[in-house]
């Protein structure tokens, strides 16, 4: 696993292991940074799921500011405390150590400008966070990660892309 583009390109990060860990290809983290436009200049983002860190970690590269990533398993926090020590950039991330659903707020203004998403398949964690989103729109773009078999609940603000098995759908604030 490896930073795509921006200030750390071809940076090697530490992945997570075990079993049931399924990281974000670098081909689909590629495609998922294309389609937000490449560079991120400037822009608020929150890493939802984040493992390993490594979409925050790749938006941050690309120059978004500030990036938070939330993640409640102690395993993948210890993996991002590394990840963010191999890139020296510790004070440039906020790591918040929670439950995703516990932690996001309920507002009815956008906090961040984009949140991207890689929730565990299988849990309905991605349908959940999707509802979470519609009822509170907590970024201005949401980006979710899922099985391409797994339908979100479509909106006419709905984009779904798909590579392979994997899907990202894109919602927006109304």
């Amino acid at each position: 696993m490896r930073i795509i583009a921006g200030r750390w390109k071809g940076h090697r990060l530490k992945p997570l292991k075990g079993r049931h860990v399924r990281p974000t290809t670098d081909r689909v983290r590629e495609a998922w940074m294309s389609a937000l436009g490449g560079r991120l200049d400037g822009l608020a983002v929150v890493d939802l799921f984040a493992g390993s860190g490594a979409l925050g970690l790749e938006a941050l590269s690309r120059g978004a500011s500030p990036v938070t990533l939330v993640e409640q398993a102690r395993s993948s926090l210890r993996v991002i405390r590394g990840n963010l020590e191999l890139l020296d950039a510790a004070d440039e991330v906020t790591l918040v150590s929670d439950d995703v659903f516990r932690w996001l707020p309920e507002v009815d203004e956008p906090v961040w400008d984009v949140a991207l998403a890689d929730p565990p398949y299988g849990t309905g964690d991605a349908r959940r966070l999707v509802d979470h989103f519609r009822a509170h729109p907590f970024a201005w773009e949401l980006w979710v990660e899922h099985p391409w078999r797994e339908s979100l609940p479509a909106a006419e603000d709905a984009d779904v892309r798909r590579y392979g098995d994997t899907a990202l759908s894109t919602y927006r604030a109304a």
